[in-house]
C-alpha cells in the first residue's frame, strides 16, 4: 500500500515568557519579560500507509497533541514537512479539511440543544453531501451503531456513550479518507467501548485510515496495527504492535496456583516477578532462552500446581519501559 501520510523532520518550537514567583520578580516582568523557547516536537519523521490504523502515543506533555494539530492543519510547524493525501495541511486548508474527519473524546461537534440528526444535516450542508449519499450513509451508520431511536432526541439528554456514537457519525458522514481520533473512548463503559471499536474496524475495512491518540492501552491493543511513540518531543519508537511487544524480548507471563509453596525457581530464562500469596505467583519467561513447552516440563519437575495461565507482557509495562529508557538516555 502507498503512504497516505508522510512526515519529514517535523519540528514545532514555541516561544513563551518566564516570570518569577516573588512580588519583585512579577513586577519586573511587567516591563521586561524573559523569553523561553519550548521545543514541543523535535525533528520527527514517520509514514502511515493507506488503510492503516496507527497509534500515536506518549505521556502528558510529550508532544503528541501538537503533532496531531499540525497533521490536521490547525497549527503551523516551525520546520519540516507534512504531506497527507498529497495535501499540505496548512497551505491547502480548504481542500484538505473536506477529506479528513476528527473525533475528540473531550470536545463535542454536536450542538447541545438540538437533536444529533439536525447536527448531521448541518454537516450535510457544510460538506455539500447529496441527499442520496446522505440518506444512504446515515442509514448504514445508524444501523451499525443502533442509534435510530435516539438521534431525534436533544443531545443534552443523551448518555455519554450515545453522544460518542453520534460524534462518530458526525465525523464520518462526508466519508473522509483519514480520521483523527483523540481519546475516542474516554469515560465510556465496556459495552460502549466495544461498539466504538467495532465501528472503527468496520469503517477501516471500507478503506478509512485512522490516526489514534489515547492513554487507554486497550484501545491500542485492539485497534492499532502500527505505533509511533513520542516522548519529550522526540520519536522513541516507530513500528508494528508485534515489534513493540518484542521491545523487552519475547517474554510471557505465567501465573500459577500452587499446591505447595515454592521458595526458589532455578530454571534458565525464568524468574518469579510477583508473589500474590503463598500459593499464587507470577513468573516471567524469556522465550528467547527457553521454549514454553520446555519451561512447563521443567516446572512440573520441581513443583505441583492446580492452575496455570500464560499471558502476554502487559502493554503498560512495555510502554513504561520505553518512556523510562528515554529518561535514562537524557540523564
Amino acid at each position: 500500500m502507498d503512504n497516505i501520510i508522510t512526515v519529514d523532520k517535523l519540528t514545532k518550537e514555541y516561544m513563551t515568557y518566564k516570570r518569577g514567583s516573588s512580588f519583585s520578580e512579577s513586577l519586573g516582568a511587567i516591563f521586561r519579560r524573559k523569553k523561553v523557547s519550548v521545543l514541543a516536537v523535535n525533528n520527527i519523521s514517520f509514514t502511515v500507509k493507506e488503510g492503516d490504523i496507527a497509534g500515536i502515543l506518549g505521556p502528558n506533555g510529550a508532544g503528541k497533541s501538537t503533532t496531531i494539530k499540525m497533521l490536521t492543519g490547525t497549527l503551523y510547524p516551525t520546520s519540516g514537512s507534512i504531506r497527507v493525501m498529497d495535501y499540505n495541511p496548512t497551505r491547502d486548508r480548504k481542500a484538505y479539511v473536506s477529506q479528513i474527519g476528527a473525533v475528540f473524546g473531550q470536545k463535542s461537534q454536536l450542538i447541545w440543544d438540538i437533536p444529533p440528526v439536525d447536527s448531521f444535516k448541518m454537516n450535510k450542508a457544510i460538506y455539500g453531501i447529496s441527499n442520496k449519499d446522505y440518506e444512504e450513509r446515515l442509514k448504514v451508520m445508524t444501523r451499525i451503531f443502533e442509534v435510530e431511536d435516539y438521534i431525534t432526541r436533544p443531545t443534552r439528554v443523551l448518555s455519554l456513550g450515545e453522544r460518542m456514537k453520534c460524534e462518530f457519525i458526525m465525523a464520518m458522514l462526508h466519508q473522509p479518507k483519514v480520521v483523527f481520533l483523540d481519546e475516542p473512548t474516554i469515560g465510556l463503559d465496556v459495552i460502549a467501548k466495544h461498539n466504538i471499536r467495532e465501528f472503527i474496524h468496520e469503517m477501516n475495512s471500507r478503506g478509512t485510515t485512522f490516526i489514534l491518540t489515547t492513554h487507554d492501552l486497550e484501545d491500542v491493543e485492539q485497534l492499532a496495527r502500527n505505533v509511533i511513540i513520542i516522548n519529550h518531543g522526540d520519536k522513541v519508537f516507530d513500528g508494528s504492535l508485534k515489534e513493540l511487544r518484542n521491545t523487552l524480548g519475547e517474554v510471557k507471563l505465567v501465573q500459577l496456583t500452587l499446591s505447595k509453596p515454592l521458595n526458589e525457581l532455578s530454571i534458565p530464562g525464568a524468574c518469579i516477578v510477583e508473589r500474590e500469596s503463598e500459593l499464587s505467583i507470577t513468573i516471567s519467561v524469556d522465550l528467547g532462552v527457553i521454549g514454553i513447552n520446555e519451561f512447563i516440563s521443567k516446572l512440573s519437575d520441581i513443583c505441583s500446581f492446580t492452575d496455570i495461565s500464560i499471558k502476554e507482557m502487559p502493554m503498560e509495562t512495555i510502554i513504561t519501559h520505553i518512556y523510562k529508557s528515554k529518561e535514562d538516555d537524557k540523564q
